[in-house]
């Protein structure tokens, strides 16, 4: 057939338009880009202003928001701006964060979510051991669990609180789907391993499916997948990123009971996160030894008109039955009434520490 006789292709013209579209952007990123270098040598010579700034963070990604008329989600252009702020963190100075290990776990998948890919990342083999390269200075920031909507607080997590200086300086709400992974059809699997609040969380699917297979606990789910990478008798319950990792099938997906499973995870540092105007702020304490202190320290908050949006207690591992309280309230701590809600509850407390203020996490991270 003669080529000149055939019709003409209807979506060159805009295909055309595509490539121009992309060459502009290329051109703009570049252009942002290079404001970024002059704000680097800025912050350089003068000494001011961290190179994460979770509180302008979100003043940029609000904009990103409202700017937003469609058709794309916001969600979508969330996250093409984090990684863009990725690579703004990679022109000034590479970051370096700290999550629970090895490679491919839930925190491992938190972390590139926040923070892209454009960061140095380190894994470490206990959360306790994130809390420490903070506080060291080993790394610039960590990212940790703290509770999950299903399975509730991560223990480990709220005792490291217990004697730290670290400090809150974000949040994250990370989507947490568990999927399991193995080499081996179910008939020849004889363990499945994986942290144990993982297996609180997907409970019903094991019961009805893998009743019979003993549960192996690990450090962390990505653990769990190298030992299922090398032993097909073994099955992990993990993530998407630890199958991609460890090349390991996925013989089931989001066998989670709840299928709205989130897990929130804290951002620690050395630093303080300023006010958004939309913020909350952990505190850390333990009452006097008086009927009804508890009570009235939450009386404190609720008098000034202050939400409470958690709450959890572990042992104090001084003394027996002594506990300490952990909240979280919306409000920063530098602006009333949360600074006088808490000048107001030390009255009650034998001892409080402000863990932090940090902006509230808007969407979650998908």
């Amino acid at each position: 057939m003669n080529r000149s006789n055939e019709a003409p292709d209807p979506l060159a013209p805009l295909r055309q338009r595509i490539d121009t579209l992309d060459e502009q952007l290329v051109r703009l990123l570049n252009e942002r880009a290079r404001v970024v270098v002059e704000i680097g040598e800025i912050k350089r010579a003068h000494g001011v202003a961290p190179i994460y700034a979770p509180d302008r963070e979100q003043v940029v990604l609000d904009r990103i928001r409202s700017a937003n008329a469609g058709p794309l989600p916001d969600t979508c252009l969330e996250a093409i701006w984090r990684e863009l702020m990725s690579g703004s963190f990679a022109l000034e100075r590479h970051l370096k964060i700290a999550y629970l290990g090895p490679a491919g776990s839930f925190s491992h998948l938190a972390a590139r979510r926040q923070f892209g890919a454009c960061v140095e990342y380190q894994a470490l083999d206990s959360i306790s051991a994130v809390f420490r390269a903070v506080e060291s200075g080993q790394v610039d920031l960590g990212l940790v669990p703290i509770e999950n909507s299903t399975g509730g607080g991560i223990h480990e997590s709220f005792d490291c609180f217990m004697h730290t200086t670290a400090r809150i300086c974000a949040e994250a709400l990370i989507p947490i789907h568990h999927h399991l992974l193995s080499q081996s059809e179910d008939a020849d699997i004889k363990q499945v391993c994986s942290r144990p609040e993982i297996f609180e969380q997907c409970r019903r699917w094991l019961g009805e499916h893998l009743r019979h297979t003993e549960h192996v606990a690990t450090t962390s789910s990505a653990a769990a997948a190298e030992l299922a990478a090398k032993d097909p008798h073994i099955a992990a319950i993990g993530s998407s990123l630890a199958a991609e990792i460890y090349k390991l099938p996925v013989r089931h997906e989001t066998i989670e009971d709840n299928p709205s499973n989130i897990t929130r995870f804290f951002v620690i540092g050395n630093q303080a996160s300023r006010s958004t105007g939309d913020d909350k702020t952990a505190i850390l304490f333990t009452t006097q030894h008086k009927p009804g202190t508890l009570a009235s320290v939450i009386d404190v908050f609720s008098e000034r008109g202050v939400n409470l949006t958690h709450i959890d207690k572990r042992p104090s591992q001084r003394v027996n039955w002594e506990y300490y309280f952990f909240i979280d309230c919306e409000g920063h701590a530098t602006e009333s009434p949360v600074r006088e809600a808490l000048a107001a509850v030390r009255e009650h407390c034998m001892h409080l520490t402000v863990l932090g203020s940090f902006p509230r996490a808007r969407n979650v991270l998908e």
